[in-house]
């Protein structure tokens, strides 16, 4: 099922997410419409936080994304980031692993709206995934700038945190009037 993206100016995007402590039938089916609702959203990640859901979970897939490559190693040997997707990350823990670089994101929450974003190149994750497996990896490119992304809403953090501030003067009307927006719709529900 298709679930509703919340946009900027919704609380549950603020929320730091609370620990699964089991993976339930109900959490299956919440991954599984995360993906779907991710897929029909045209995005490469999405967070519990943004179908109004303050868990730590997010899910990943990278695989349409050919302008952006994405690496991936398993235990110290460069893997296949094709066979590896897509991934649901549960409870996840990530460590920096490269100098940080600038680079483009944008955000399912905060449709339209672009900016460059310093984050480390390469980060190291550890997590369950979505068949209840412990995975360790390294990962740059792509996927580590859209893990990371992801990882901050687990924390209530949001890319307009980690803008410069003279983009996020420069994008201050659309920001005001996307939350003016979103609180709007919150009182008419």
């Amino acid at each position: 099922m298709i679930l509703e993206v919340v946009k900027y100016g919704h609380p549950a995007l603020r929320k730091k997410g609370e620990r699964i402590e089991k993976i339930t039938p109900e959490i299956e089916q919440l991954i599984a419409d995360m993906f779907e609702t991710m897929y029909a959203a045209k995005g490469v990640g999405l967070a519990a936080q943004q179908v109004g859901r303050p868990l730590q979970l997010t899910v990943v897939d990278v695989r349409g994304a050919t302008d952006r490559p994405s690496t991936l190693e398993i235990d110290g040997r460069e893997s296949n980031v094709e066979a590896f997707m897509p991934i649901a990350l549960i409870n996840p823990e990530i460590k920096p692993y490269a100098d940080p670089v600038a680079g483009p994101e944008g955000c399912l929450s905060f449709p339209e709206i672009f900016a460059d974003i310093i984050r480390p190149s390469m980060t190291e994750i550890r997590a369950l995934n979505q068949k209840r497996e412990r995975v360790d990896f390294r990962c740059g490119g792509l996927l580590a700038r859209a893990i990371q992304h992801e990882i901050d809403h687990l924390n209530g953090i949001l890319f307009i945190d980690r803008m410069k501030r003279s983009d996020k003067e420069e994008l201050k009307s659309q920001l005001d009037e996307l939350q003016a927006q979103t609180k709007e719709a919150l009182k008419k529900k």
